[in-house]
Order: structure tokens, then sequence, then C-alpha cells
């Protein structure tokens, strides 16, 4: 249960907050959309002598003004709906649950009239650009693994490889501390262009056939991780049925970069 004094600092902050968004947008002229048209706030006539590079500039602003415009309509909503909560004696329960909303959230986000289990800012969207509609997989779809599982190079694997290159983030975001430059990037770990490991290093003919492993730095970080577990492969051992047969054929089998080594798997 709120306080007097608490309720007193509360409103002095709500008031404050009304007052500076009114202010802001009176000192931008509510950015220019009180006008009927955007040539008003550019003072062209019309459109027709302009580059259509500066038309999508100046419409890429008013953009960017009518959403600058709804937060702060809907921050003012917001204050409003918390000072009228205060007349009514219901201010600092949420309007869903009736639960007490903790001090703590009250004093960080004053206009709130909801708890945080039920702030109505909890939707992820998950539109996508219109353009994506038209396009068929594998680049119809982007960062959808869960819902349409696709092992083709898709838009999210050439995003990956791109992104290596640099990002927007840096080394300082990572929580753990990357052995490489090249592998600062958003799921670096990740295969690119292959799904399992042994992809990399593992061939056949087009009939199969004639397995052949072909060494290089990924084969030998997959055999350390194998014998590292104690498994045969990268998801357990094979059952008794087929690990006769590999350990059959495998008695004289000699990996190539450990002439040395017996090694009971293919």
């Amino acid at each position: 249960m709120l306080t007097t004094e608490q309720l007193a600092d509360l409103r002095i902050q709500l008031l404050q907050e009304k007052s500076d968004i009114e202010a802001r947008l009176d000192q931008n002229d509510y950015f220019g959309l009180e006008r009927g048209h955007s040539h008003e706030s550019t003072g062209e006539l019309s459109s027709y002598d302009n580059h259509p590079a500066d038309d999508a500039t100046e419409l890429y602003e008013r953009e960017k003004d009518i959403a600058l415009k709804e937060h702060y309509e809907l921050e003012l909503k917001n204050v409003d709906r918390a000072l009228a909560a205060m007349e009514k004696g219901t201010y600092g329960k949420c309007e869903v649950c009736g639960k007490e909303i903790p001090l703590e959230r009250l004093q960080a986000i004053p206009n709130t009239t909801h708890c945080i289990e039920h702030s109505p800012d909890q939707v992820i969207s998950r539109e996508r650009p219109l353009e994506e509609g038209v396009l068929m997989p594998p680049f119809g779809k982007f960062d959808m693994d869960e819902q349409d599982e696709n092992v083709a190079f898709d838009a999210e694997d050439a995003w990956q490889v791109v992104s290596q290159w640099g990002t927007s983030e840096s080394p300082s975001d990572f929580f753990y501390t990357k052995d490489h430059y090249n592998d600062v990037s958003t799921e670096a770990e990740e295969s690119e262009g292959y799904v399992e490991d042994y992809e990399n290093f593992v061939g056949n003919d087009m009939y199969g056939k004639n397995i052949t492993v072909y060494p290089n730095p990924q084969h030998e970080r997959y055999e350390e991780a194998l014998d590292e577990e104690g498994i045969m492969t990268s998801f357990g051992d094979l059952p008794a049925f087929e690990h006769d047969p590999y350990v059959e054929e495998a008695d004289n089998y000699i990996e190539p970069h450990d002439p040395n080594r017996v090694d009971q798997r293919p």
C-alpha cells in the first residue's frame, strides 16, 4: 500500500512528465503534422520537379515524425490515465488482476497502471516485410528455423556469411571472449552451407559409394570432440547390429593425420 508521501512524489513526477511532453510537442509544432500535406513543411508546391530520391527522403522523414508523434501521444495518454487513477484511488493496483504494483516499478515507470505480468507491451511482432510474401523459398522466409526447417542455403545462412564481415555488434557485446575476430558475429558458431560437421570432410561418389575422409582442421576437431565424449558419432554410439560391421572393417584403418593410431571408427 502506497503512503501519502509516496503518492505525492509520484504525482509530482507524473505532472512533470506531462509538462515535458506537452512542451516537446509544442516546440516541435507537433512535428509539422498539423499541416495538410508534407509539401507545406518543406515549402514545395508539388513533387513534379523533385528527384524521386528526394521525395523518398521526405517520405522517410514524414514517417519518422508520425512515429515520434504517436509515441509522445501514447506517453501523454498513459500519464493522464495514471493521474485519473490517482483521483479514483486505484493508482498502484493492476487494472487487470488488481494486485499491488511494486513501488520500484512505479518509481521507474510512474505512468504504468499494470503489473509486469500484465503489461500491454509484451507482444513481440512477427510481421515480416510484404515483399517476402512474393518470394519463394529458400529466400521467402528469414530466421524461422523452428517453424519451417530448411537444410538448404537460405536467407538466414546468407546473412550469417555476410555478418562475419562486420555488424553493429562489437566484441564487447559478447558474454564469452571469442578466439578470433571473425567469430564475433551473431551465430558465428553455426555451420555454413552444411548441417552435420562430418559433411565438411566426408565425401562419396555420385552413387553414394567409395566414402572418403578428407583430413582438415574440422575433421581433427570432430575427432577430438568424439574422443573427449567417448562416443562414436556426434549423435551417440551406434547400435550393436551397426556397430559390429564397422568394428570389423575398421581393424586395419589408419588415420591419415596420425599413422601410429589405430581408430575403431570408420
